[in-house]
């Protein structure tokens, strides 16, 4: 199935659309907890404006699997017809301290096609994910993210060997952090008025490594029909695990603020509560 919406939207963009569309319809659990989350998170939205923003979502994924379909056909000389770079030079400055650079990166916008762009635009780098329990769609995404010359280090035992080379050789490596995690792995840090179970091992291993730390998003623009790969600047990092995570999150939560729309609010950020607290879904 997967196989076929990749074809098919390779060759007709629009059916990726079609197929978030269809997928809305068919898993209304996923609109429900976008709806809990916009809830919870953006008290002050009425329910019209809520809704509207769950569409653009699934609007934002469909766009994510068009682009995902035309990975094959994108190369050097084609790739700016469909992103550029804003705050490039934040990139540049973090690659001449010579540390490596950690992309703090999210669900926002088009997170895949964000790390394909880049090494076409600038440089290969490694994303880091988790692979998938399907091996066949699993190796699949793998051939795909690696068509332009990036690495995938997919979390396990030994993630952190082939991360920390990649930063002791001066690259990039971007790791998708605004996911929730079980109390047993994170911190809770507060996000949008909220307090959320993150993973703190990233703010840990960049005060470890002193890799700089780039918040970085491919966000659409409809005003120029492509994406605009953002580079803000460097988070600096202070020790306090707590308040390096807290930083970080603030970043990806002003980000999300400006383009709630393209944010994936199907998942249910907030699973995870504080000793004591009653289950928000």
């Amino acid at each position: 199935m997967v196989r076929g919406v990749l074809g098919g939207a390779r060759r007709a963009p629009w059916l990726a659309g079609v197929a978030m569309q269809g997928l809305d319809a068919a898993a209304p659990r996923l609109r429900r907890v976008a709806m809990r989350n916009l809830e919870l998170a953006m008290p002050e939205t009425a329910a019209e404006e809520r809704r509207a923003i769950v569409d653009g979502t699934f609007r934002s994924l469909g766009r994510v699997i068009a682009t995902l379909a035309r990975f094959p056909d994108v190369n050097k000389a084609n790739v700016g017809r469909l992103i550029r770079y804003e705050g490039f030079e934040h990139f540049e400055a973090a690659k001449r301290a010579g540390r490596g650079v950690l992309f703090a990166t999210a669900h926002l916008g088009n997170w895949e096609f964000s790390a394909f762009a880049h090494a076409l635009m600038a440089e290969p780098m490694s994303v880091v994910v988790r692979p998938l329990d399907n091996p066949v769609l699993d190796e699949l995404a793998v051939r795909y993210r690696t068509l332009s010359g990036n690495s995938v280090i997919g979390r396990g035992k030994d993630f952190l060997r082939p991360l920390l080379a990649a930063l002791h050789a001066n690259q990039a490596v971007g790791v998708l952090i605004d996911q929730n995690v079980t109390e047993d792995r994170g911190i809770f840090i507060d996000f949008f008025g909220r307090k959320a179970c993150v993973d703190s091992g990233f703010a840990r291993l960049a005060h470890r490594t002193g890799a700089a730390v780039i918040p970085g998003y491919a966000l659409w623009s409809d005003q120029e029909g492509k994406y605009v790969l953002h580079f803000e600047p460097v988070v600096e990092m202070t020790g306090d695990t707590l308040a390096d995570t807290q930083a970080i999150h603030g970043r990806l939560e002003a980000a999300i603020r400006r383009t709630p729309g393209q944010w994936l609010w199907i998942h249910r950020r907030w699973k995870t509560r504080p000793p004591g607290e009653l289950p928000l879904y």
